[in-house]
């Protein structure tokens, strides 16, 4: 029955997790990833994550795919490759509480952050070289930097389908590159892959359903729904260590 039930509760954050992502252009991972964390613990969740998110972010990049911009992708990919290797290899070798309370806190900072970031200004496309290392990086270690990347992709001039497209191809090319580093750090195992395939269905009805409502509901609604859950989660992480 529990095991049951802990499926249940997955799908359903991987539903939420997927169509806010679709709507928002972020904040998939950060709603999904406690629920992994809670049933399988950090060291397996984010491999899980990454293999779930990989497949929601395809199918975000098949449903706007006639609004990409791909000159973001390219510049973002080349700083996004190196990082997001050196963070795979990384994680590996983190200690588990370390990274548990690491991510509690980097959770916390996101919503602060959010509310006191200066508003990024007009820059140059290749700055998102420097914007995929460090993204790539971070994610690798901590499995969700959605919110620090979508500013910058919105700083630029991408907006509704053109910047989630976007935004999803670059973050494809930078998962695919991290379980890359974890298939040969052992930390993807045949059990992880299988469990965030599973739960790719559910991701890409996720993003059919955000693509529906991108234009209907307002994402203030949405942003609310993942900063509630960005602070409940990051205490949850900092007190449980």
């Amino acid at each position: 029955m529990f095991h049951i039930l802990r499926w249940v509760i997955l799908a359903l954050a991987a539903l939420l997790a997927s169509t806010l992502a679709a709507v928002a252009g972020f904040g998939g991972a950060a709603v999904l990833l406690p629920a992994i964390v809670a049933v399988f613990g950090i060291r397996e969740a984010i491999p899980i994550l990454t293999v779930a998110q990989l497949i929601g972010n395809a199918s975000r990049v098949w449903f706007n795919r006639r609004e990409l911009y791909w000159p973001v992708v390219g510049w973002f990919a080349l700083g996004a490759v190196p990082f997001a290797l050196l963070g795979g290899f990384l994680f590996a070798k983190a200690p588990l509480t370390v990274l548990t309370r690491l991510l509690g806190a980097f959770l916390l900072l996101v919503v602060v952050w959010r509310h006191i970031r200066p508003k990024p200004k007009s820059f140059p496309v290749a700055s998102f070289a420097g914007i995929g290392a460090g993204a790539s990086f971070l994610s690798a270690l901590l499995g969700s930097v959605g919110p620090i990347m979508a500013p910058f992709v919105l700083a630029y001039g991408l907006v509704k389908g053109a910047y989630i497209g976007t935004e999803a191809l670059s973050t494809v090319v930078m998962h695919i590159v991290k379980l890359i580093a974890y298939r040969q750090t052992a930390v993807l195992t045949l059990s992880a892959a299988l469990i965030g395939l599973g739960l790719g269905p559910v991701m890409i009805l996720g993003s059919f359903l955000g693509k529906r409502i991108l234009d209907r509901l307002p994402e203030k609604v949405f942003v609310a729904i993942i900063e509630g859950v960005l602070i409940v989660a990051g205490l949850f992480f900092l007190v449980r260590g």
